[in-house]
C-alpha cells in the first residue's frame, strides 16, 4: 500500500494509503446553498473539512458540537468551569455566577474591570470557604439592597454578606430539610421588596417556601407543580415555572422524576405538561393557581404587565398577561425551517425600547423580536451569535450581558501534556444592541456557524425507484445496508487507544492502551479505516448517552450538571427526554425493528454468585459449549418503548461484569434470533475501575468487540450490515488535540478500507448517518443540520470478513482472587507494540497503591447500583494512568505520583456524583 507524507501543524505523520482529508469535498462551502429567507449562502456541517476543535478559522473557533463560535460583542473567558446560572448586582457593578466542574461553586466578576474578582469553593484555600461545591440550576440571588447574596445548593442556601467592593464573606448555611429521599435541590430564590423574606423554589420537593432572611427559618410552604425552577415576584404574586408540569392525576401515564410520578408520553417518556404556578401573597392561604404553558418551562421575566416564559422543549415563549393570568401569545423560537425543536430557549429579557431577547442555548444565539403589547404579535428581527450555550441574558445600563455555560468549550489552559473534557470553560459577552439591519446580517453568520441550510432533510417521494446505495441522499430511499449495529463503549480519548498508530494524528506518549492492549481495535482501524478527527460532545456519561440516543443533551441535563442529585443518568427521569423521542422510536416510526442490549438501561438484578470471576468463567463455558449462562442477569429500562425491545439478560453498566460475558449473552441471541434493523449495545468495561486492573478491562472490552465483529462478519447478515463503534464520551483521559477527540470505527462491506480519514466528524454526524441508512427522520435541529458520513462508504462491497485477534493482555490481571477456571494466559505480545502494563505493583509503591484501592472501593463502580462516572474524574484519570504505567510515571504535566486526596483537582466534587 502506497505511503505518502503530509505535514500537519506541529507534527509529521505517515499516511496509510489514501488520506480522505485530501480528497476535494463537494460541500456547501464550495457549491453554496441559498437560504431564501436571508438571501445568503450557507453550508451544512461538511463545511468543517479537516478543521480541528480549538482551531480559529474565518468562520470562528471550532467546538466539539458541530458548530463554530464567534460571538457578537466583547468576551470574557472564565477558566473556572461551567456557569450554571448568574445574576447582576442591583447596582450593576458585579455579576455572581454559580459554577461547576472547575473547583469552585461561586464566581464574582467585576463588570467594570471585566475580570473575575473572587472564587468561592470548599477548598481549604478558599476565602471564604463553604461546605460543598454543588450548585443548583438557578441563582445566585442578590437582596434588593445588594448586601446579601444567596446561593442555591442541594440542602438549602448558602447566605453571604456582600462587601462594599463586591466580594462576598461570612457564609451561613440556610437548611431546608430533606423530605425522605428527596433533597431540597433549590431553584430560584426571590426577595420580598423589603428584603425581609426570601421565597425559595424547592425543586426537589415540588414546593415553594418562605424563609426569614435574617434567621433562615422556614415560615410557610406552598405546593406547586413538578420540579419548580425559576420564580419571580410581580404585582404581589409569585410566578413559578414548573419544569415537570402539573402533578399527576388518576389515569395519567407517568414516568418517574426524582421519586415523583410525572405525566409523560409512554413512547418518548417525555413530559406532556408544562405549567406556571401563581401564589397570591395577599391571600397566602388561597389555593395555588396554575397556568398551562409549553413543555419544560424554565426562565421567567416580567415587565409591562406580562410574564414571559421560555419553554425549552416546545421551543417557544409563552406571554402571560398578569391582569388575568391568561396566555395571550406564544412566540415560536425556531429560526430554521428544517427543524422545529432543539434550539432550547432558556433565558429572556425585554429592553426599554421594546426588543425581546431570547437566548437559544443549543443554537449559540440570541433571538431578537420587536414587541409592542401582550396581544399584538411580535415581529422577528433576527439572531446574534454567542459563545457556546448561552444561559442568561440581562440588560446592564446601555449594554446587554450574556453568560454562557460552556464558553469556548473544554479549552481551559492547563500544564498537562494534553486536553481533557473537564478542562471546561464558561464566558461572558457584552454588547450594545445593534440596529435591526446589523442583526439581520448577523443572522446569516449564525446560520453558517450551525450548518443550517435548506434541503438538509430531504424525504424520498412515494414510489421512488432510486438505486440502493449505502447512505441514501433522501430519507426513505433504499440502502444497501439493512442491519446497523451501534456498539457504545466508555470514556476513552483517541490518543489513549490509537495514538500509537503512526499513520494517524496521534501522540504515543499519551497512549495508555496501545496495540498490545487493544489488538482488535488496531486491526479494525487498519482493515476498515482510521478516523483521527472525530469528537464526542459530552463531558461525561450523563451527556454522552443522551447525545447518542437523542442527538442532543437536553437543556434539563445541561443545566443540572452542577448538582446531578436529581438525576445523573436521565434514563430514569422524564425531564431528561426530548419530546421528539429517541433513535429507537424514530426507527420504529420508520417501520424498522430494534433490539437493545444494555443501552439506556437503568436497573440490574444479579443472582448470588455472579462475581466478575464467575461470570468470566461462565463466558468461557458459553463460548466452548454453546450453553446458556449459569448466572442470568436481568436489566431493564423505565422507558416502555425501550423496555419492549430490550434483551433483558444483557447487563447494564457494572464494571464487575466482563464484556466477554456480555458478548456471550449477545451471541446466543444473535444465533437464535438474528439481528434487528437497529441493534444498540453498551459494552462498558473500558470504563475501568472493576476487579481487574485498567489494562485488563480495556483488553476485555477489545476482545468482546473483536469477537462481535467476527461473528457478524462471518454470518449471512454481513453482506448488508454496518457496525459503528463509538465511545459515549472521552472524559477519562488526555488527548493532544482536544479532550473530546475519541476513537470511532465504521465496519462494513461498504466501508472504505485502508484510509485515514481526517474530516471533522462528531457523534451527531454518526447518528445522522445511521438515520439516513435506516430512513429515520432526524430528531432535532442538531442532527437535521449534520452531514451524513457518505465519504466513509463506497458503493462497491468488499465482503472480506474480520477475524478476531486473541487478547495479549491477561484479562485477569489485577484480580485479588483468581477465578476458579484459572488465570488468563494470552498469546505472546507483539514486540513492536507498546508493552502490556505490568500487573505487579513495585514494593515501594504498594502503600500508595493500597490507598488508591481503598478509594476505588467507595466509587460505586460495581454491583446493581453501579453508576457510570460516579468517581471524581481527576482521581479516576490519575488512578488509571498510574495503573497503566506500573506506578512509575507521574500523570502528564505533573512531577510526582499523588495519593487520592492530593490529586490536583480532587477537591472538585464529582460532576457525575449522584449521592
Amino acid at each position: 500500500m502506497q505511503v505518502t507524507r503530509r505535514r500537519r501543524p506541529g507534527k509529521g505523520h505517515r499516511l496509510l494509503g489514501r488520506r480522505v482529508g485530501r480528497i476535494p469535498l463537494v460541500t456547501a462551502g464550495i457549491t453554496a446553498l441559498a437560504l431564501t429567507a436571508a438571501g445568503t449562502a450557507f453550508a451544512r456541517t461538511q463545511q468543517f473539512g479537516t478543521d480541528q476543535v480549538g482551531q480559529s478559522t474565518p468562520q470562528g473557533q471550532v467546538v466539539s458540537s458541530d458548530q463554530y463560535i464567534d460571538p457578537y460583542g466583547e468576551r470574557l473567558v472564565i477558566n473556572n468551569g461551567k456557569i450554571m446560572s448568574s445574576s447582576v448586582s442591583p447596582d450593576g457593578t458585579h455579576l455572581a455566577a454559580s459554577v461547576t466542574d472547575g473547583g469552585a461553586a461561586l464566581s464574582i466578576v467585576d463588570l467594570k474591570s471585566w475580570k473575575v474578582q473572587q472564587l468561592v469553593s470548599s477548598a481549604a484555600s478558599s476565602v471564604p470557604r463553604i461546605a460543598g461545591n454543588a450548585v443548583g440550576q438557578e441563582g445566585p440571588t442578590y437582596s434588593p439592597d445588594g448586601k446579601q447574596l444567596w446561593l442555591g445548593q442541594p440542602d438549602g442556601y448558602t447566605r453571604f454578606t456582600v462587601n462594599p467592593d463586591g466580594s462576598v464573606a461570612d457564609p451561613v448555611t440556610v437548611t431546608i430539610p430533606a423530605d425522605g429521599p428527596r433533597h431540597a435541590l433549590v431553584g430560584e430564590a426571590v426577595f420580598s421588596p423589603d428584603g425581609a423574606t426570601v421565597y425559595g423554589a424547592v425543586n426537589g420537593q415540588n414546593r415553594v417556601v418562605a424563609i426569614d432572611a435574617a434567621t433562615g427559618a422556614v415560615e410557610r410552604s406552598w405546593p406547586v407543580g413538578n420540579a419548580p425552577r425559576d420564580m419571580l415576584l410581580t404585582g404581589g404574586r409569585l410566578y413559578v415555572s414548573n419544569e415537570g408540569g402539573r402533578p399527576a392525576k388518576a389515569g395519567d401515564t407517568t414516568i418517574n422524576s426524582y421519586n415523583t410520578p410525572v405525566p409523560a408520553d409512554p413512547v418518548t417518556a417525555a413530559t406532556t405538561t408544562g405549567t406556571v404556578s401563581v401564589i397570591d401573597l395577599s391571600k397566602p392561604d388561597a389555593a395555588v393557581a396554575g397556568i398551562d404553558v409549553g413543555l419544560h418551562p424554565t426562565a421567567l421575566y416580567a415587565k409591562k404587565g406580562v410574564v414571559f416564559v421560555t419553554n425549552t422543549a416546545t421551543n417557544d415563549v409563552s406571554v402571560i398577561r398578569t391582569a388575568d393570568n391568561k396566555v395571550v401569545q406564544t412566540i415560536a423560537t425556531r429560526p430554521w425551517p428544517e427543524a422545529s425543536v432543539g434550539y432550547e430557549p432558556n433565558a429572556v429579557t425585554l429592553t426599554d425600547d421594546g426588543r425581546l431577547l431570547v437566548t437559544l442555548g443549543r443554537a449559540n444565539a440570541v433571538a431578537v423580536y420587536r414587541y409592542t403589547s401582550p396581544q399584538e404579535p411580535v415581529s422577528y428581527v433576527g439572531l446574534l451569535p454567542t459563545d457556546y450555550f448561552p444561559a442568561e441574558i440581562t440588560p446592564v445600563g446601555k449594554q446587554v450581558l450574556v453568560s454562557h455555560t460552556r464558553g469556548i468549550d473544554a479549552r481551559r489552559p492547563t500544564t498537562a501534556a494534553g486536553h481533557a473534557t473537564h478542562d471546561t470553560t464558561s464566558s461572558l459577552t457584552r454588547f450594545t444592541l445593534p440596529d435591526d439591519r446589523t442583526i439581520r446580517a448577523q443572522t446569516a453568520k449564525v446560520f453558517r456557524q450551525n450548518g443550517w441550510s435548506p434541503g438538509s432533510v430531504e424525504v424520498a417521494k412515494h414510489g421512488s425507484r432510486a438505486k440502493p446505495v449505502p447512505v441514501p441522499a433522501r430519507l426513505g430511499d433504499p440502502s444497501t445496508i439493512k442491519h446497523v449495529f451501534m456498539i457504545v463503549k466508555e470514556n476513552r480519548t483517541y490518543d489513549q487507544v490509537l495514538g500509537d498508530i503512526p499513520e494517524g494524528n496521534g501522540d504515543p506518549s499519551l497512549t495508555q492502551f496501545g496495540e498490545n492492549v487493544t489488538p482488535n481495535q488496531h486491526a479494525l482501524a487498519k482493515q476498515f479505516g482510521l478516523y483521527d478527527n472525530t469528537y464526542d460532545i459530552g463531558t461525561n456519561s450523563a451527556e454522552g448517552h443522551n447525545w447518542l440516543m437523542q442527538a442532543d443533551n437536553p437543556e434539563y441535563t445541561e443545566s443540572s450538571a452542577g448538582e446531578y442529585l436529581r438525576s445523573y443518568d436521565t434514563e430514569d427521569d422524564a425531564l431528561g427526554h426530548q419530546r421528539t423521542g429517541f433513535l429507537w422510536t424514530g426507527a420504529q416510526a420508520a417501520g424498522k425493528t430494534v433490539r437493545d442490549f444494555g443501552e439506556f438501561q437503568q436497573f440490574l438484578t444479579k443472582p448470588s454468585g455472579a462475581s466478575w470471576q464467575n461470570l468470566y468463567c461462565d463466558s468461557k463455558n458459553m463460548e466452548a459449549t454453546g450453553q446458556d449462562t449459569a448466572y442470568p442477569l436481568i436489566s431493564s429500562s423505565p422507558i416502555p418503548s425501550l423496555n419492549d425491545v430490550s434483551v433483558h439478560g444483557f447487563p447494564k453498566f457494572d464494571t464487575s461484569v466482563p464484556d466477554v460475558y456480555r458478548y456471550g449473552i449477545w451471541k446466543r441471541d444473535f444465533e437464535k434470533n438474528g439481528p434487528a434493523n437497529l441493534n444498540m449495545f453498551w459494552l462498558s468495561s473500558d470504563h475501568t475501575g472493576g476487579p481487574a486492573n485498567a489494562a485488563a478491562q480495556v483488553a476485555d472490552n477489545d476482545l468482546a468487540v473483536g469477537r462481535m465483529v467476527d461473528e457478524i462478519s462471518h454470518s449471512t447478515y454481513w453482506k448488508d450490515s454496518a457496525i459503528f463503534v463509538v465511545e459515549d464520551d472521552s472524559q477519562a483521559g488526555l488527548d493532544h488535540v482536544d479532550g473530546h477527540r475519541a476513537p470511532i470505527q465504521i465496519i462494513s462491506p461498504y466501508a472504505r478500507r485502508g484510509v485515514v480519514d481526517s474530516h471533522y466528524y462528531t457523534q451527531i454526524t454518526m447518528i445522522r448517518t445511521i438515520e439516513q441508512i435506516l430512513g429515520i427522520h432526524p430528531m432535532n435541529q442538531k442532527d437535521s443540520a449534520a452531514t451524513p458520513m457518505t465519504g466513509a462508504f463506497t458503493g462497491k462491497a468488499n465482503r472480506a470478513p474480520f477475524t478476531a485477534l486473541a487478547n495479549r493482555t491477561p484479562l485477569t490481571d489485577g484480580l485479588a482472587t483468581p477465578p476458579a477456571c484459572g488465570l488468563d494466559t494470552p498469546a505472546p505480545q507483539n514486540p513492536e507494540a507498546a508493552a502490556v502494563p505490568s500487573a505487579k505493583v513495585p514494593a515501594a509503591m504498594q502503600p500508595l497503591a493500597s490507598q488508591w484501592d481503598t478509594w476505588k472501593s467507595k466509587q460505586r463502580l460495581t454491583g446493581p447500583n453501579a453508576v457510570p462516572d460516579y468517581a471524581n474524574p481527576a482521581q479516576m484519570n490519575h488512578f488509571t494512568w498510574y495503573e497503566t504505567h506500573n506506578w512509575k510515571q507521574p500523570y502528564p504535566g505533573e512531577k510526582k505520583i499523588f495519593p487520592p486526596n492530593d490529586v490536583p483537582g480532587a477537591y472538585i466534587p464529582s460532576a457525575e456524583s449522584d449521592g
